[in-house]
């Protein structure tokens, strides 16, 4: 068996499912193709794939579908939403699904590969690392008190490695999306998706009484002390 990172691509038209597929061959993974939702979901349940690129709009089960269904079954794979140019409602709703980041259509070869090797990063941080009284499983996609438990993203991780690496300094959007979500140009981006996403995350921490641990610096950033 090929030790190549494997991708799952879905998407239902045939041109970008192909280009995709070669362009993340040419970088060294093994793509797999989907033509749609409902393929998509059978082989990602079935395969050991440690990405899906996913498609928004497709018949059948659309994307965002897909990627609930899979948060549901607790299938720990990371997402990467392709979404419509200036759909910021389909970014919004593709975060609320489980995404871990999005790319706009049309997009550069740069700029997918830019966020696929994002993702692909792995956490550098220990198997475990403590916030306080919370515990972060990074092999396990968890964080616990006790014997309490909140199920976690990679991405969700990624985010609470840095800041805890980072503990008791601001840490400001830009940098985060620079360090986290791997953007080569942070300053110059406008997104909502490190807000979304951290509204996300605090909603699984309040399971464990954890929301606060992530503090909000009015104007400035974020912080965990």
């Amino acid at each position: 068996m090929s030790d190549k990172t494997r991708i799952l691509v879905v998407e239902d038209e045939t041109p970008i499912r192909r280009g995709l597929c070669d362009v993340l061959a040419f970088h060294g993974y093994a793509p797999t193709a989907a033509e749609d939702g409902t393929k998509g979901l059978e082989l990602a349940r079935s395969g050991d794939f440690a990405l899906v690129v996913l498609d928004v709009m497709m018949p059948g089960l659309d994307g965002f579908t897909v990627c609930e269904r899979l948060r549901a079954e607790n299938l720990g794979v990371a997402v990467l939403m392709l979404t419509a140019k200036g759909a910021e409602e389909d970014v919004v709703r593709g975060f609320e699904a489980g995404a871990d980041d999005y790319v706009t259509k049309p997009f550069s070869i740069v700029q997918l590969m830019a966020r696929v090797k994002a993702l692909l990063r792995r956490v550098r941080s220990p198997e475990r690392f403590a916030l306080g009284p919370f515990e972060v499983d990074v092999d396990r996609l968890a964080v616990r008190r006790g014997d309490v438990l909140a199920e976690l993203t990679k991405r969700d991780v990624e985010l609470l490695a840095h800041l805890a690496q980072a503990r008791g300094r601001i840490i400001d959007r830009a940098e985060l999306l620079t360090e986290v979500w791997g953007y080569t140009r942070a300053d110059a981006v406008e997104t909502r998706c490190v807000d979304v996403h951290i509204a996300k995350l605090r909603k699984k921490l309040a399971a464990i009484g954890a929301e606060a641990l992530i503090q909000t610096v009015r104007g400035a950033g974020y912080r965990v002390d």
